[in-house]
């Protein structure tokens, strides 16, 4: 047997293993609720140990704090709610969702996104179809049901083997996952479970919204490129020409009067909103705009800690909500406020199951939290990390490399990060990491394999698309389409990311590398 075809079946049978593992997990919903009750019982083991650290900063002994006895279960029942309420991320991805759900329920992504790809020239059709991936993921599920399909459809029309669009999209759809030009729904999510975990080591310190955009901006040219690449020089030489045929939707594939319409109304609705914004963050002492800067920070008349960074998650719902509404009077698609009620409730009608398991994480973050747990992993961790002498580099691309293998059996980013940041990010922060930093780089792990995890959960669909074209294809027939695409993805955010810290780039707004001193 050939060098490359061992290296494919030893793949594959790894792949294998992950996909019987990951079935054998149960709901993310379910694994909170476990590791909330293994919190309890360990923080009475470790309270018996007397195990203790020193607070690197004030000196101070923390030591274990028991809930298995009656005034744990006590404080349990009664702060059961608050957790709940009170966890960061749940308000954030609610209020976000009113905006961006509207703006999916109104067609305005999806007519978008049929824009971008449809207006491409050929010679940058492939680009087009992956950066259009790379900003689908600012909503929830449209680039998996509307793009990957869409991309298929329109290659088979150009004469190109379809599968080649259809790996193009997911490329960046799922692979792409972190990077955008606009904040989506990721952003709050995150950043709000980074500010609970980081609050274990300064209770004040904030984590904004848009903490990782300067970085995922920039990623989103180098990932759209990378795709293309791999698009062009790996995928489409391997599949060659397609010989079956395929039906194609009209619908999926032209523009109609009305969508343009409304696309109209919708860039003319951007621009006066984004017009609204920079006259509220434009430096104070620009005379020619009268009030402005009214969003800046009042007292130094900075960005940073200012009402603008405070309010990321309100201005994505107001302008999502202002576009929208625009697309739909353009389009024909809202006609008087019920229907827009309506858009917004179903885009809330999707959150049922991530309210849950928002409940179970909430409870176990808090104990987590109350235990000193956290804390004192937090420390010794860092203590053993700090023996070793690495330097930032190496440490973050470790963790990428264990963000990417944890991904391969657990597929919600949220959950994920749930139950990792409260552990990593208070013992990068001992070391002087920023949690921005840690939380950059997870999002690049959790994002290069999502496109070979069967347990992402959209991979089943995928494998649909995949086998209207190739009736016996299955998951190793997606997994062999998309793993070069993870190989050169997670390449190319390496190589991104210690550039970006070896120039000491802030990776977003308020959002340096490191802490003070």
């Amino acid at each position: 047997m050939a060098k490359g075809s061992k290296l494919a079946a030893r793949i594959g049978a790894f792949l294998d293993f992950v996909e019987r593992v990951g079935n054998y997990l149960p709901h993310p919903a379910s694994l909170f609720a476990i590791f909330a009750l293994g919190v309890v019982v360990l923080s009475g083991v470790f309270a018996n140990l007397e195990l203790s650290v020193t607070h690197p900063s004030t000196g101070e002994t923390i030591t274990p704090v028991s809930l298995f006895n009656l005034a744990g279960l006590h404080r349990m029942l009664t702060e059961m709610v608050q957790n709940f309420t009170g966890f960061a991320p749940l308000g954030t991805v609610f209020v976000s969702m009113l905006g961006i759900g509207l703006a999916e329920s109104s067609g305005l992504i999806g007519a978008a996104l049929k824009k971008l790809v449809l207006s491409a020239p050929p010679r940058l059709l492939t680009f087009a179809i992956v950066l259009a991936g790379v900003l689908s993921n600012m909503a929830s599920e449209i680039g998996y049901v509307l793009l990957v399909p869409l991309a298929a459809l329109i290659f088979f029309s150009a004469g190109r083997h379809p599968l080649v669009g259809l790996a193009a999209a997911f490329a960046g759809v799922s692979g792409g996952y972190s990077a955008n030009l606009l904040l989506g729904t990721v952003d709050p999510l995150l950043s709000g479970i980074s500010e609970e975990a980081a609050k274990l080591v300064d209770p004040s310190y904030s984590v904004n919204p848009a903490a990782n955009f300067y970085f995922m901006a920039a990623s989103t040219f180098f990932i759209a490129t990378a795709g293309t690449w791999v698009t062009e020089k790996i995928v489409q030489p391997r599949l060659g020409v397609y010989k079956g045929d395929a039906d194609v939707d009209d619908a999926m594939t032209t523009i109609t009067e009305e969508e343009e319409r409304g696309l109209r109304y919708a860039l003319v609705a951007a621009g006066l909103f984004a017009a609204f914004l920079l006259w509220g963050t434009v430096p104070l002492t620009w005379e020619l705009l009268p009030g402005a800067g009214f969003l800046r920070n009042p007292e130094t008349g900075s960005l940073l800690r200012s009402p603008f960074l405070s309010s990321i998650v309100a201005f994505i719902f107001l302008g999502a909500l202002f576009v929208s509404v625009a697309y739909g009077r353009g389009a024909g698609t809202i006609s008087n406020d019920s229907q827009v009620v309506e858009g917004m409730g179903k885009a809330i009608s999707t959150l049922g199951t991530y309210t849950v398991l928002v409940f179970f994480a909430a409870q176990f973050v808090s104990y987590f939290n109350w235990t000193n747990l956290g804390y004192i992993f937090a420390v010794k961790g860092a203590q053993a990390l700090e023996s070793l002498g690495l330097g930032p580099v190496f440490l973050m691309l470790s963790f990428i490399v264990l963000s990417m293998f944890i991904n391969l059996f657990m597929g919600s980013a949220s959950a994920k990060w749930a139950i990792m940041a409260p552990i990593f990010v208070p013992m990068f922060m001992l070391l002087g990491y920023s949690p921005e930093l840690v939380q950059t780089a997870y999002r690049i792990g959790d994002s290069v394999t999502n496109i070979i995890s069967p347990m992402m959960s959209y991979f089943a669909l995928i494998v649909a698309f995949v086998a209207r074209y190739e009736p016996k294809a299955g998951i190793g027939t997606v997994i062999a389409l998309m793993l070069p695409y993870t190989v050169v993805f997670t390449i190319v955010w390496s190589i991104l990311l210690t550039a970006w810290i070896l120039f000491g780039l802030p990776v977003g707004p308020g959002a340096p590398l490191y802490l003070p001193s």
